[in-house]
């Protein structure tokens, strides 16, 4: 199962991928291609995205069972934390934690 998320490209490119992957949501791709094919998908999307971004996760060996990538201005960062693969998320002084949130930044918590 390889999975793609695509914000901000262009319309022909999403239609590209939905000869080899189901669009679940608008710009969210799920399928099963094989590893070549993936490779090939990915490099078109990179090709192709101009002030978009994109992200692809797939099956690999390791405690997770699948590996990240990201293109773009996405936001987020990849992280490599003792081998696992952690989304960063900037932490923007002063910004309040968002609704419903029970951590407080000066908490200590994670």
């Amino acid at each position: 199962m390889v999975l793609f998320v695509l914000e901000r490209v262009p319309t022909p490119l999403r239609g590209e991928l939905t000869r080899w992957l189901i669009e679940l949501k608008a710009g969210v791709f799920a399928g099963t291609v094989s590893a070549d094919i993936r490779e090939r998908l990915w490099e078109r999307i990179v090709e192709r995205t101009k002030q978009g971004a994109a992200y692809l996760v797939y099956p690999a060996q390791g405690e997770q069972r699948f590996t990240m990538r990201t293109h773009g201005s996405t936001g987020r960062s990849i992280v490599d934390f003792d081998g696992l693969q952690l989304i960063r998320t900037p932490y923007i002084v002063g910004e309040s934690p968002k609704s419903g949130s029970d951590i407080s930044p000066n908490s200590g918590e994670i």
